[in-house]
């Protein structure tokens, strides 16, 4: 019998609940990678704290986020948890918290959703390759 290595036991996955349909290549990938080392996953989110079109508040975000991670571990059969950020403007902020979310959970891989480069990242790191930067976790971007 083949037997894997556990290289990962702690895989971080992004999620903005606000665009869960763009997300589904990188849940696949993180969802069988997890089930592959068995590893846990911990789906981790920014909210702001004015309201949204996901949640009126934080607290809402953070049932919204457990919800959402109850379900894909019970849809793909893997261990999973969440960790939920309050920021002021989570689309300036993403960079700062997806370090240190990764740092505070232990994540030693985290696997994301990335976005076809245009005429800007020439100028700005995507967030991937900022938190590439920033932890000594593996970064796998799924496009």
């Amino acid at each position: 019998m083949l037997r894997i290595q556990k290289l990962y036991k702690k895989i971080v996955v992004p999620v903005d609940l606000e665009h869960i349909d763009k997300l589904s290549k990188a849940l696949d990938v993180a969802a069988n990678l997890g089930k592959l080392f068995e590893a846990e996953l911990i789906y981790v989110g920014v909210t702001p704290t004015v309201p949204t079109t996901v949640a009126h508040n934080p607290d809402e975000y953070v049932a919204k986020l457990k919800a959402f991670t109850t379900s894909e571990s019970g849809r793909r059969g893997h261990p999973a948890t969440s960790k939920a950020f309050t920021s002021h403007d989570p689309s300036i902020d993403i960079d700062q918290y997806l370090p240190r979310a990764v740092a505070e959970v232990g994540g030693d891989l985290v696997v994301m959703a990335s976005h076809v480069p245009g005429f800007f990242d020439r100028f700005w790191p995507s967030h991937g390759e900022n938190l590439a930067s920033h932890t000594n976790a593996s970064v796998f971007l799924v496009r």
